[in-house]
C-alpha cells in the first residue's frame, strides 16, 4: 500500500482495477464549535499513519429522500466534513491533468463521495487525477448574515461552503504532484449547485488561478443579494425561536435542529422568480465582489475556458418530490408560470411552448409543457445568457444540451436533472445506475463519447476528440451545440423556436462593461 505525506501527515490509500485511491483525507480542520461560521483552517496534524480507505462524513443533511438516494452513498454525517477523495493511476511523477468534482444537492445535501462521483473509470481512461470533495451544506455553509461577519480570517458573512472549496482546491494545488497531478493543469467540474458554485468561483479573486478550466453543468448562476440572504437569515431565526441573529445564539444550536429549521424553510413559497433555495452564494462585496453574470461581463476570469450545458428535462426530477405536480391543469400551469417567470407574461410562455412542441409531435400536456417550459427558464437560458457574456469577451465557451431519456417510471422522467452524471463519470455499470439511466451499448457509446470530451476538455481547453465531429465555440448568432442523445451530434440553435420567448423577455445580448 502507497504511503503518502500530506498536510497533516501520512496517509496510506490503496489499489484495485488499475488505480489508487484515497479517501476520507482531510483538507481543513472540523469546522465545529467556535469554528463554526468561520473560514477553514488547515487540518490538524495527526500521528502515525492515518488509514485513506474509507470515505469522510458527509455534511449534515436531511435525511435521503426514498427513490431519488442512491443505495450505496455514505450515510455518516458530521460537522467535521471537510475531507476530499482521490483517484490516479499512479502517485507518481507523470503531471497528470487533475479534475476536481464539486457535488450538487441544492447547498443542502449530497457528498462527494456518492456512487455516482466515484473518479475511478474517469482516471483510468482519461489518465487523470481526479478529486472529489465534501463542503459544508445547508445553514452552517451558506448562512449569512452581519451579525456573523468574521474576525478577519475571511473578509465576509457568508459563503462558508465557498471558502471550503476555494480551501480544497488550494490544497489539490499543494498536492497534485504527490499523487501524480499537474498543479497547473486543474479543471474544477460540477452539477446543480455544485455547477452553480463553479459559476460563483470563476467570479471569486479568491479563487483566481486555483484551476485553468471549469465545466458547469445544469448550474445556473444564481446567488442572493445581501438583503435577501439576511432575510433568510432572520426567517431561519425565527424557525428556531431565536428572537434576534447573533453568532452566539445560533452557535448554541444543534447542526440536526439548523437541518430541520432550514427544511421548513425550503417547504415556503419563494419570491417570485426565486428558486425554493434558502441558502444560497451570497454577493457579498468580498470574498464574491459581483455576481457571476457580472464578472463575465467585465471579462473577470476570461483565460478560463468553459464547458457549459443542461438537461432537456430538468424539471421531470422534480416533479418526484411533489406528485401533485403530475395532476397540473392549464389554470395551474398558468398560476406557476406567472410566479416562476414573472419577467414574462404566462399565456404567451405557454402558448410558445406548446406551439414549438405540437410542431415537433411532441405531447403538449400541461405537466409535459411544465416541465419544458421550467427546464428553459431555470437552467437553459440562464446557461446560455451566461455563455453569451463570455463569448463577448472573445472566450471560448462550449455548449452541449443532454437528450438522453431515462426508461425508468415509464420514461416519465425523460432527460431529467442530473442524469448525465453517470454518464460522464462512467458508472454506468453499477447496477442501481443502470436500472434508472438505462444501459446497452447505446448508453455505453454515449458514455465514451461525453466522457472523452470532459477528458479533452481537461487537458486542452477544447472538448472535441476523435469520438464526435469537431466541436466549435459557441455564439449568440450560430448557437452550435453539442447534444448528447439517441440521436446527438452538433445543432445549430436546437429547440430554439420555444426559446424565443425568453429572447424576447430577456435577450441573449452578450453585455460588455469596461
Amino acid at each position: 500500500m502507497e504511503v503518502l505525506e500530506v498536510a497533516g501527515g501520512r496517509i496510506r490509500g490503496r489499489q484495485r482495477g488499475g488505480v489508487w485511491s484515497y479517501s476520507g483525507v482531510p483538507y481543513a480542520r472540523s469546522p465545529e464549535g467556535p469554528l463554526r461560521w468561520r473560514a477553514p483552517l488547515a487540518p490538524e496534524p495527526w500521528a502515525g499513519i492515518r488509514d485513506a480507505t474509507a470515505f469522510g462524513s458527509m455534511a449534515p443533511q436531511p435525511p435521503p429522500i426514498p427513490g431519488v438516494s442512491v443505495p450505496g452513498d455514505p450515510v455518516e454525517q458530521a460537522e467535521d466534513c471537510l475531507t476530499l477523495n482521490v483517484w490516479t493511476p499512479a502517485p507518481d511523477r507523470a503531471r497528470r491533468p487533475v479534475m476536481v468534482w464539486i457535488h450538487g444537492g441544492g447547498f443542502t445535501s449530497g457528498t462527494g463521495a456518492g456512487l455516482l462521483y466515484r473518479g475511478g473509470e474517469l482516471a483510468q481512461e482519461g489518465d487523470l487525477v481526479v478529486v472529489t470533495i465534501n463542503y459544508r451544506l445547508g445553514a452552517l455553509g451558506f448562512l449569512a448574515h452581519p451579525a456573523l461577519a468574521d474576525d478577519g480570517s475571511a473578509p465576509t458573512f457568508g459563503n462558508w461552503g465557498l471558502l471550503d472549496q476555494v480551501a480544497a482546491l488550494r490544497w489539490v494545488r499543494e498536492h497534485a504532484s504527490v499523487f501524480g497531478g499537474d498543479p497547473g493543469n486543474v479543471t474544477v467540474f460540477g452539477e446543480s449547485a455544485g455547477a452553480m458554485s463553479v459559476s460563483a468561483l470563476l467570479a471569486m479573486p479568491g479563487a483566481d488561478g486555483l484551476f485553468q478550466r471549469a465545466i458547469i453543468e445544469s448550474g445556473p448562476p444564481y446567488t442572493h443579494s445581501p438583503e435577501r440572504a439576511e432575510q433568510a437569515a432572520e426567517h431561519l431565526a425565527g424557525e428556531l425561536g431565536i428572537d434576534r441573529v447573533t453568532r452566539a445564539a445560533l452557535e448554541t444550536v444543534t447542526a440536526a435542529d439548523l437541518v430541520s429549521a432550514t427544511q421548513r424553510l425550503r417547504d415556503r413559497l419563494p419570491p417570485p422568480g426565486e428558486l425554493p433555495l434558502p441558502f444560497l452564494p451570497v454577493v457579498d462585496g468580498t470574498l464574491l465582489p459581483v455576481s457571476p453574470e457580472d464578472a463575465m461581463a467585465t471579462g473577470w476570469t476570461a483565460d478560463v475556458p468553459v464547458l457549459i450545458g443542461t438537461n432537456r428535462d430538468e424539471l421531470s426530477f422534480f416533479a418526484l418530490g411533489d406528485r401533485r405536480l403530475f395532476a397540473i391543469d392549464d389554470d395551474g400551469l398558468l398560476r406557476w408560470m406567472a410566479r416562476a417567470a414573472p419577467e414574462a407574461e404566462p399565456d404567451e410562455v405557454v402558448g410558445c411552448y406548446r406551439e414549438a412542441r405540437a410542431a415537433r409531435g411532441e405531447s403538449i400536456a400541461p405537466l409535459d409543457l411544465w416541465v419544458a417550459a421550467g427546464s428553459d427558464r431555470v437552467f437553459r437560458w440562464p446557461s446560455l445568457t451566461l455563455a453569451a457574456a463570455r463569448r463577448a469577451r472573445g472566450r471560448d465557451t462550449f455548449v452541449y444540451l443532454f437528450t438522453w431519456e431515462a426508461p425508468v417510471f415509464g420514461g416519465v422522467l425523460g432527460s431529467c436533472h442530473a442524469l448525465e452524471i453517470p454518464f460522464v463519470f462512467g458508472s454506468l455499470r453499477q447496477p442501481v445506475v443502470a436500472a434508472f439511466v438505462g444501459d446497452g451499448p447505446e448508453a455505453e457509446a454515449l458514455s465514451k463519447r461525453m466522457r472523452g470530451a470532459w477528458i479533452a476538455f481537461a487537458r486542452h481547453g477544447q472538448p472535441s476528440h476523435s469520438g464526435i465531429e469537431s466541436w466549435p465555440a459557441w455564439d449568440p448568432g450560430r448557437r452550435a451545440t453539442m447534444v448528447f442523445g439517441r440521436h446527438g451530434g452538433l445543432e445549430d440553435a436546437p429547440r430554439n423556436e420555444e426559446l424565443a420567448v425568453w429572447e424576447r423577455n430577456s435577450p441573449l445580448s452578450g453585455r460588455v462593461e469596461a
